[in-house]
């Protein structure tokens, strides 16, 4: 998959050469953006539960699998509300630890984003 992960360790990530500090999300187009994580924080305090305004921000019209990240020990978890909007929006949506969602965002094909955080 375009851009290729390639190494990630607590409060990183390195995308094609270029290490970030900070959680992403992975558009169909390939384009990489700093996770708008205020959007699930303000509901519920934390980022480790995705809110449906967040869920709203991360996919794009046409895709139909979501690759999540959910931080080096697996902390982030979706809404109820989320899960209802990506599943009524047809993208199937994957929760792994980052470090194992990386292998599986490189493997993957086809119409696909994606969303990796960083820490926790």
């Amino acid at each position: 998959m375009q851009p290729h992960i390639d190494a990630t360790e607590f409060g990183s990530i390195t995308v094609d050469g270029e290490t970030l500090d900070h959680d992403i999300v992975i558009r169909l187009g390939g384009k990489v953006k700093k996770r708008k994580k205020k959007l699930s924080k303000q509901h519920y305090g934390t980022s480790h539960t995705v809110s449906l305004d967040e869920a709203k921000h991360i996919h794009d019209e046409g895709a139909d699998r979501l690759v999540i990240g959910s931080g080096q020990q697996g902390q982030v978890k979706l809404s109820d509300e989320a899960e209802a909007y990506f599943k009524k929006k047809g993208c199937s949506v994957e929760l792994h630890p980052t470090p194992e969602a990386m292998g599986i965002w490189n493997q993957a094909e086809g119409k696909v984003i994606g969303m990796f955080h960083v820490t926790c």
